[in-house]
């Protein structure tokens, strides 16, 4: 059965984001990306919970709240990252390359965050190929979803030992919340034009993968040492 992708009718994003996917490339976009956003509803509701449980000076109940929203950080960054490191392993293998734009900082708030769009741009344009180009932008994404997880959990933690700075430390939350939706967003986008670009016989082999990323993911961050703390086990399948 042959690997190559049929060729594509539409030249760039704005056109793949428009277009319907064929039936089963469409079940699975909407399957994952359902699951994704069903991961980051509660995160999002959580930790808007916790924030107004501040703003009303109802601190503990704010802070048990916030003991929660970052395991459900940890599970959004999980589910986000393993779709981005599934289509990154894929890609490279069979040098699929859908349509793709490069990030733009000013979507995301956090110091690092910017930082590392900024410096996954400028290594993408001395890239010779638009193939690197394609895997270093899902890199990046990768690694600022990884590192929002373990900066949310690093703040939330700090607030849990009563640091006198706490207004900063909820901002940091804050900015993590907005950058996680970000990443999230271009997630949802860079699947849809990777769908268009993929063989229709590799597409079980997609979901499978990424769904045994996510369950060897959670077992390996639930079976870590408690002492490691909060912050999410990341491992690297397939490299």
């Amino acid at each position: 059965m042959s690997t190559r992708a049929s060729s594509r009718r539409y030249d760039s994003v704005q056109q793949d984001w428009r277009a319907f996917l064929p039936e089963g490339k469409a079940e699975f976009y909407y399957t994952h990306t359902g699951e994704l956003e069903n991961a980051y509803v509660p995160f999002s509701v959580s930790l808007n919970e916790a924030i107004e449980l501040r703003r009303q000076h109802l601190n503990i109940q704010a802070l048990e709240t916030l003991a929660i929203t970052g395991e459900l950080c940890s599970r959004l960054a999980l589910r986000v990252g393993s779709v981005l490191h599934c289509m990154r392993q894929l890609g490279r293998h069979f040098g699929i390359l859908p349509n793709f734009a490069l990030l733009d900082s000013k979507n995301f708030l956090s110091e690092w965050s910017q930082r590392a769009v900024r410096s996954g741009n400028l290594l993408s344009r001395i890239l010779l190929s638009r193939h690197s180009q394609f895997l270093q932008k899902v890199l990046t994404l990768e690694r600022v979803v990884d590192a929002l997880d373990a900066e949310f959990a690093n703040a939330a933690d700090q607030l849990s030992r009563g640091r006198a700075d706490s207004g900063e430390l909820w901002k940091v939350l804050d900015h993590c919340h907005f950058d996680l939706n970000t990443c999230l967003r271009e997630t949802n986008v860079v699947l849809k034009s990777f769908l268009f670009a993929l063989p229709e016989a590799h597409l079980a082999g997609l979901d499978f993968t990424i769904r045994g990323l996510c369950r060897s993911r959670q077992s390996s961050r639930d079976s870590a040492d408690p002492a490691l703390g909060p912050r999410r086990i990341s491992v690297a399948a397939g490299e």
